[in-house]
């Protein structure tokens, strides 16, 4: 199996893949351990602050100590410089706002997952030709259920995830797996800025466990 199968797999079994960042290490880590502990398996570290860098290293370094069998993913990625010292800190997956054919180019020439962020057909078509094989919807709020309803049959060989307004609720995470997405990104909805700021890890993993298992029943549906 290659990594992006790997990867991909992971992402598709556990049908969600939490998104945070944290600009202070000892959070960033108290919230990994909180995910791995709730059954998480694949988690997306957003590049957004200037400590992500330094942050996602510490991250490899506890997952390789401590937690078997975790990815860990980065995301935010909008350029070259940003993939190829993600890849040097060891980064399973990569994740763009949107597609950047020679972060795609570089990452696939790696045999590592990209999934950029499209919006729009033509933006679907450029990553499909490029290589990808896994869509970030985004801004899924924007784009909403009926637009992966509308494009999954003209992309049969893609796996599609919303990101941004994907709510915790089975209402919402059921009308996108309806729609045809194989997992769905959620970032602020399960960890949220109020759960971090009280490093309330406790609620932070209850509500992990609760999507998952809101999840796991709509597949066995």
């Amino acid at each position: 199996m290659t990594k992006i199968q790997l990867v991909t797999n992971a992402i598709i079994n556990q049908g969600l893949l939490p998104l945070y960042y944290n600009a202070d290490e000892t959070v960033t880590l108290d919230i990994l351990k909180a995910l791995y502990r709730a059954g998480i398996r694949a988690v997306e570290y957003t590049s957004r602050g200037e400590f992500a860098l330094s942050n996602f290293t510490k991250m490899v370094e506890l997952r390789n100590e401590e937690m078997p069998g975790m990815l860990l993913g980065i995301g935010t990625i909008k350029n070259l410089k940003q993939a190829e010292e993600y890849e040097k800190a060891g980064a399973d997956f990569f994740i763009s706002p949107g597609f950047v054919a020679e972060v795609a180019e570089f990452l696939i020439s790696k045999h590592l997952l990209y999934s950029p962020g499209c919006m729009t057909p033509t933006e679907i078509i450029a990553a499909e030709t490029a290589g990808v094989t896994f869509v970030k919807l985004f801004p899924g709020n924007a784009l909403g259920a009926g637009f992966m309803s509308a494009i999954k049959d003209v992309f049969p060989n893609l796996k599609f995830m919303p990101t941004g307004g994907v709510d915790t609720t089975k209402e919402s995470i059921e009308s996108w797996f309806n729609a045809g997405v194989s997992a769905v990104g959620m970032g602020s909805k399960l960890v949220s800025k109020e759960l971090m700021a009280a490093k309330d890890y406790t609620t932070i993993e209850n509500e992990t466990v609760k999507v998952l298992e809101i999840i796991k029943s709509i597949k066995s549906s």
